[in-house]
């Protein structure tokens, strides 16, 4: 059968391409080889790769940061929450996220009030499970990484205070915590949308929750970190059992490691 021109330079365009992908990635083909992984691990891979330069954009490049936001038609929150939406692997192996209901179409803003979470009430930016053999409810509140930790002046020498948002946003966590053992009660049953039980379930015994606002380089100046500031938030966060306060750098990292822990 002969092959017209046309289907030829396309032919060798594919070739060229194909070339060009090994060259570029010899390292990830050996790991293939090595690993016996499927195309969809290498896919994964790829995107993770790519939404873990996105992380690293929104967090150091604040015009990147002002354009999402303003592309979206958003607050800084909601930029997060979105991002956070789409890669719910960052996180860690060990959560998933429940997706219950759309609500002004912010998927993660789920309702927390009443036995199907489906009424009006108290809201949490994430809602998600644990993953094994038994299943438990974890709630996570999302800030900015712009948040202040802790408060510009000193409360007394050498002692500085959480910040507003900081202290305002565990007790808004932990408002929601109180009220969804209120009203869940020990368990969530699971249901599609059209209110059929999926099977899953999850349970509702003191509930993990997560912080996830502001920055350590909040500590960092030109000539190194300020211990004082520094040691006042660590003492604070390490006395505050819940939720469980996480930066935003140190969010990435995590990401960062759960991208690249198979590199050699």
């Amino acid at each position: 059968m002969k092959i017209s021109d046309e289907e030829l330079r396309r032919v060798v365009l594919s070739n060229v391409q194909a070339q060009a992908l090994f060259q570029d990635n010899q390292e990830l083909f050996a790991e293939v080889i090595r690993s016996a992984v499927t195309k969809e691990d290498v896919v994964a891979v790829g995107y993770r790769k790519r939404q873990l330069q996105v992380f690293q954009q929104l967090l150091e490049n604040d015009e990147y940061f002002k354009t999402v936001k303003t592309q979206k038609q958003c607050n800084s929150e909601a930029v997060w929450q979105k991002f956070f939406e789409k890669n719910p692997w960052i996180f860690g192996y060990g959560l998933s996220y429940i997706q219950l209901s759309t609500l002004d179409d912010r998927k993660l803003e789920q309702v927390v009030h009443g036995h199907t979470v489906s009424e009006h009430g108290k809201r949490v930016d994430a809602l998600l499970k644990t993953r094994g053999v038994i299943s438990s409810l974890c709630f996570v509140e999302i800030k900015t990484h712009k948040t202040e930790l802790l408060k510009s002046r000193p409360y007394r020498v050498g002692c500085w205070s959480p910040s507003d948002e900081l202290s305002g946003a565990i007790a808004q966590v932990q408002g929601t915590v109180v009220l969804a053992t209120e009203t869940i009660k020990s368990k969530l049953a699971l249901t599609d949308d059209v209110g059929n039980p999926t099977g899953e379930e999850a349970f509702n015994y003191m509930p993990k929750s997560f912080l996830v606002v502001g920055s350590l380089h909040e500590f960092v100046g030109d000539h190194g970190v300020n211990q004082e500031r520094y040691r006042s938030f660590e003492l604070f966060r390490r006395n505050t059992n819940s939720p469980e306060i996480v930066t935003f750098d140190e969010l990435y990292e995590r990401a960062r490691f759960i991208v690249h822990q198979n590199e050699t």
